[in-house]
């Protein structure tokens, strides 16, 4: 009871009863279930409220959480899947839906283990102080992008949609050539911020956390594209407990305000198992 009382206001509000029915169900568990860490892989998306969250379940679970992040996607040897063929350790993976299903389908991730936690929308930004350009509608919007000198995106879910998708659909991939570039492995906030470049589009969540920049807002919805975060276990786990219930922990609905407030949409998915 005591760790519960030092909790801030904010997370003891958010979690009230039910967290202490998690803490009390893993004082209990066996010896087996609270022994080890839990390797955890994670994208950038879902990052500052795992951030926000990790403490507690380390607090009440007795388990210490090994954390690497990287893209969800890309080829670069912070991703995901490439650190998973390199046979980093793993427990958990948390990132994009798409990819993971891919891991599933690879063998990598287990089937039926694989829950939703949130959903996330793609943001612009630009350096603090700067001018806000209007994004407000689709026509506002390719028109900011061709009138600026240098465009910033993510080599991650959001950075390909762009690239891929919402340039051509806008007529302008031509016309951003030389202007457009995905950034590998750092956050897009931290390129805006160094003014390196003049505005930069990434999920919601990765934009807020970063100092030196202003959030203009959220793509127009016909714009738009919104992702969903979410978490599986590793076919090679060596912590089975200890994952099932971060997994657990992560999919259960008193943790919605604490994801609402990194920019998310709490999903609260359940476990199949």
């Amino acid at each position: 009871m005591q760790g519960v009382q030092r909790l801030s206001f904010p997370i003891r509000r958010a979690f009230g009863a039910s967290f202490l029915v998690f803490a009390l169900a893993a004082a209990l568990a066996s010896p087996r279930a609270i022994a080890g860490d839990v390797h955890v892989m994670i994208s950038g998306g879902f990052s500052a409220a795992y951030d926000a969250l990790a403490p507690h379940f380390e607090k009440f679970a007795v388990q210490k959480l090994v954390t690497v992040r990287g893209p969800s996607m890309g080829d670069t040897p912070e991703a995901i899947p490439n650190r998973i063929d390199r046979g980093e350790p793993v427990d958990v993976v948390i990132m994009v839906s798409e990819a993971l299903d891919t891991l599933i389908k690879r063998g990598k991730v287990r089937a039926g283990s694989k829950v939703d936690l949130a959903r996330s929308r793609i943001a612009m930004a630009v350096k603090a102080g700067a001018p806000h350009p209007d994004i407000s509608t689709v026509d506002a919007l390719r028109a900011t992008l061709l009138a600026a000198k240098s465009i910033a995106y993510s080599d991650s879910a959001s950075g390909v949609y762009l690239q891929d998708v919402l340039f051509p659909r806008l007529g302008i991939s031509g016309q951003l050539k030389g202007r457009a570039r995905m950034i590998p492995a750092e956050p897009v906030g931290r390129v805006v911020a160094r003014g390196d470049a003049e505005i930069g589009f990434q999920q919601l969540s990765e934009l807020k956390p970063v100092a030196g920049i202003d959030i203009v807002g959220l793509l127009p919805e016909e714009a738009q594209k919104v992702t969903v975060f979410s978490a599986g276990i590793a076919e090679g786990t060596k912590n089975y407990e200890g994952a099932y219930a971060l997994v657990k922990f992560l999919s259960l609905d008193f943790v919605r305000e604490p994801i609402e407030r990194t920019g998310l949409e709490p999903v609260a998915g359940k476990m199949a198992y």
